[in-house]
């Protein structure tokens, strides 16, 4: 015990006196949001500003609804913003029979970079709301989406006024928009905005897969300089490989819960100073939409949840740290390592692929199945959990099978780490693998 101590103790100072320990500790909530929060809000506004320009719409109904299209393009957005700048929309009215020539003028335009695009409107357009767009900007979701809104609205609006209504009562039924507050219940009641629980989720899951990439990385790493530097025949004359393994994996997992804990002490402080920071920025005066935006309301969570969380972590970097550590001592140079890592790194990356269906449909058979499955429970159970409501009976069983599976995964791996991390020279085989495992 006062070995296993020893190694532990070593593992985590020399990693937090590391003064890269100090920058990626102050540092690395700023990275996690460049990562996570800044490309979903970049896409987010992308969208919202998207403005649609230097387009041709050509019209082959026969009822003017290019025009309908082309004052909606250019209505002022609904959230009370300024008007942006006015597309350049101009309309070309054709006969259904010239609308192919029609079509091929305008691709040279397109080619010749005089034009950005062209919106083709025929009769299908009126009677099935099928339309064309081509151009060079067919693939902004932002520019589709704003079309598409336009041509909806002319569409609905032309039916309205030729099944008798007015053009101002069409044009108001056609302005109407809805937005849908969603709110979650649990077992407790509400539990907050689920557009939020949603997002928590996210961040939540992927905190834990950079985490365990870190940090299992950390370890494989550390595992092999010992090995290449011939420390590890020192160290392992004193010392057993098996209590040098979980040293260094509860070693290192320990760096990684201090480097939370700093992270969660310090958000909570800001997060409830945020009014007071925020007017001293902007000297004691506050606008109200920005005052509104940071009355954003967190999901309730459980201290059931909480305690969940931090045991999913622990236990999937062990899982994973294990065999990090594994594949550090059956290779001999940090090439091999890149190699002998991927079937590790697919597994994880597996997990993370299924991250966006499973935030979109927490309750699905495909969450529940991915949420149960060892190797990619620690990433998706978590998203579930502050997704939606899991009951506590279901976690625990979750929890006691990654634990069995932890302790296979060490089991394996401290047979690999014992015999590899004196052996030298070529990448041993998977036959060479299975003989360690038996023979150690």
């Amino acid at each position: 015990m006062g070995k296993l101590l020893a190694v532990i103790r070593r593992e985590y100072i020399e990693r937090v006196r590391n003064k890269w320990f100090i920058v990626v500790t102050v540092l690395g909530p700023l990275f996690f949001a460049v990562v996570m929060v800044l490309p979903a809000f970049l896409s987010i506004r992308g969208i919202k500003n998207a403005k649609v320009s230097d387009i041709r719409i050509v019209d082959a109904t026969g009822v003017g609804l290019g025009a309908r299209v082309d004052e909606r393009l250019k209505r002022p957005p609904r959230d009370g913003r300024p008007a942006a700048k006015l597309p350049i929309v101009t309309i070309d009215t054709v006969a259904g029979a010239d609308l192919a020539h029609a079509e091929s003028l305008l691709v040279a335009d397109v080619v010749a970079k005089r034009l950005t695009g062209f919106l083709v409107l025929d009769t299908l357009t009126v009677q099935s709301g099928k339309a064309h767009y081509a151009g060079r900007n067919a693939s902004n979701v932002g520019e589709n989406e704003r079309l598409e809104s336009a041509m909806r609205g002319a569409i609905l609006g032309y039916r309205l006024e030729h099944a008798g209504l007015g053009a101002s009562v069409a044009d108001t039924i056609t302005a109407l928009r809805t937005d849908l507050a969603t709110e979650r219940i649990s077992d407790t009641g509400k539990s907050g905005s689920a557009v939020a629980g949603m997002i928590f989720g996210l961040v939540i899951a992927m905190f834990l897969y950079i985490s365990i990439i870190l940090y299992g990385q950390a370890i494989l790493r550390g595992v092999l300089e010992e090995k290449t530097t011939r420390v590890a025949e020192v160290i392992v004359a004193s010392v057993k490989p098996d209590i040098l393994l979980a040293g260094k994996v509860i070693g290192v997992g320990a760096v990684g819960l201090t480097q939370f804990g700093i992270w969660i002490l310090s958000g909570a402080f800001f997060w409830g100073q945020r009014m007071r920071l925020m007017g001293a920025m902007a000297n004691g005066a506050l606008p109200a939409e920005a005052t509104a935006n940071m009355n954003f309301v967190l999901p309730t969570i459980s201290p059931f949840t909480i305690v969940a969380l931090l045991i999913f972590f622990v236990l999937g970097y062990t899982f994973y740290a294990s065999l990090f550590a594994a594949v550090g001592a059956m290779v001999g140079s940090q090439e091999e390592a890149n190699q002998a890592v991927q079937p590790v790194m697919m597994m994880l990356i597996f997990s993370v692929i299924f991250v966006q269906p499973v935030m979109m449909n927490p309750t699905g058979m495909l969450a529940i199945v991915l949420s149960r499955l060892p190797f990619s429970a620690p990433i998706i159970m978590p998203l579930r959990m502050t997704a939606t409501q899991v009951s506590a009976l279901e976690v625990i069983a979750v929890l006691a099978g990654l634990l069995l599976a932890c302790f296979g995964s060490i089991w394996l791996s401290a047979r690999i780490y014992r015999v590899g991390l004196l052996m030298y020279g070529k990448r041993p085989s998977l036959r060479e693998l299975a003989r360690w495992i038996r023979q150690s």
